[in-house]
């Protein structure tokens, strides 16, 4: 009677089940209603970026003279502009254009930043010195003001304003990375795999770098925001993407001049512009309360 109690209890007794390191972020995460909301506000602009050709019901530069200034009606839900343009499909093509801009930037400003933080932080010295002087000669500046010194002197266009926006940030992204890596680098298993052998490269792509992800991807969905921002400045004075590209600032600098006869003009681009960076800082303030092991309960 005794051994099958035991057994029984044995049974009943199931090891717990370790809950995986993306679940337990993943319901921090949900548990922001205000993150989540953002997220599904960018998982909506993804979805209308990429199907903009079947969603949008004319194409983004198809004129009509005949069509001007029209208010919005069933036939133009956004009304048109002064070369009779579907405001409303140009805002489902401009979206992506704004993503293609906003991640591009932000992914050449966290490669390069990157780089020179991890650099630094690991060898410290010299190297550290110099590369955080630079950091600080670009920092002193401001970055929308470094962007467009950038985009002047490299001509408007698409690629440039994404080269520009991505290099003045990163300044951000070295300081970042550079702080995470001074605290990583002095971690028990950094000397653990430096015992075993591991070379500078190694310690710095395999260990170094992957533990410190969680300040980057913060870092750069709030960069995200800002560079689209950026963008739309640039592309507002005529430095970013040149018409008849459907640039979300493009269009607030041609309808600027119409606005108080055709206020519809800018009152949608400006909030598309609005609604993408507002949901873009909510999922970044979601994301760092999630990935702050502070937080973990």
């Amino acid at each position: 009677m005794d051994t099958q109690n035991v057994a029984a209890s044995v049974e009943t007794k199931k090891p717990h089940k370790k809950k995986s390191q993306f679940k337990e972020i993943w319901k921090r995460f949900t548990r922001n209603k205000m993150a989540v909301f953002g997220l599904l506000v960018l998982s909506l602009m993804i979805f209308v970026s990429v199907f903009a050709d079947v969603i949008a019901p004319y194409d983004f530069d198809a004129q009509d003279l005949t069509a001007k200034f029209l208010s919005p009606s069933a036939a133009h839900l956004m009304g048109t502009d002064n070369f009779g343009r579907d405001i409303f499909s140009r805002i489902l093509y401009g979206s992506r254009v704004s993503l293609q801009v906003g991640l591009i930037s932000v992914g050449i400003g966290a490669i390069i930043g990157g780089a020179m933080g991890a650099v630094a932080a690991f060898y410290g010295g010299y190297a550290d010195t110099i590369i955080m002087r630079i950091v600080d000669i670009m920092i002193a500046m401001p970055g929308i003001l470094l962007a467009i010194a950038i985009c002047a002197a490299l001509g408007p266009g698409m690629v440039n304003t994404m080269i520009a926006v991505g290099i003045s940030s990163v300044p951000t992204y070295a300081r970042v990375v550079r702080s995470s890596v001074l605290t990583i680098k002095q971690q028990e298993f950094i000397e653990a795999a430096r015992a075993i052998g591991a070379n500078d490269g190694r310690l710095i792509l395999r260990h170094i770098i992957p533990n410190s992800l969680a300040p980057i991807i913060v870092q750069a969905s709030l960069g995200v925001a800002r560079a689209i921002l950026a963008a739309a400045s640039m592309s507002f004075i005529g430095l970013g993407i040149q018409p008849p590209n459907p640039e979300w600032g493009a269009m607030l600098s041609a309808g600027r001049g119409y606005i108080r006869n055709y206020p519809h003009m800018v009152f949608y681009p400006g909030l598309a512009i609005m609604i993408t960076i507002f949901s873009m800082n909510l999922l970044g303030d979601g994301l760092r309360d999630a990935l702050d092991p502070r937080l973990k309960r």
